[in-house]
């Protein structure tokens, strides 16, 4: 299969087959850190089914309505705090990267996640004065 050698839009450096496309096929991220990148990975792939199923259900919206000028081309993680394998609830700061007509562009966010029946899910982002949004 071609996207055995892809690499993996989330920056990593590993094959998506061996990375992100696991989460994306039903095997839940072990950390938040690896949630957050599996999500950057679906919105880079067009995966909207996979972004909503990773939310967590009080704070997912109906839908997302995806711009199809804008092209996310890079991840960074800036920070990771808590959502290791024993935590309930985890924060990560990313720099996502993006082309929009083909002009660059990021966009910074800190975003909270928490696990959900067992799993982990994307709660929302961290307001800038620090308060926790959709709470």
């Amino acid at each position: 299969m071609a996207h055995r050698t892809k690499h993996c839009p989330c920056g990593r450096g590993l094959a998506y087959s061996e990375c992100c496309e696991p989460a994306h096929l039903g095997q839940p991220p072990a950390t938040a850190e690896a949630l957050m990148r599996s999500r950057y990975s679906a919105f880079a792939m067009d995966d909207d089914a996979y972004v909503l199923a990773s939310w967590h259900p009080k704070t997912r919206p109906d839908h997302i309505d995806p711009d199809s000028r804008l092209r996310w081309v890079g991840l960074e993680i800036l920070e990771s705090t808590g959502g290791g394998l024993f935590d309930t609830e985890g924060v990560v700061e990313f720099r996502a990267h993006y082309k929009d007509h083909g002009k660059p562009g990021d966009m910074v966010e800190r975003s909270r996640f928490v696990r959900h029946d067992g799993q982990w899910t994307y709660w929302g982002p961290i307001l800038t004065n620090g308060s926790l949004a959709n709470i």
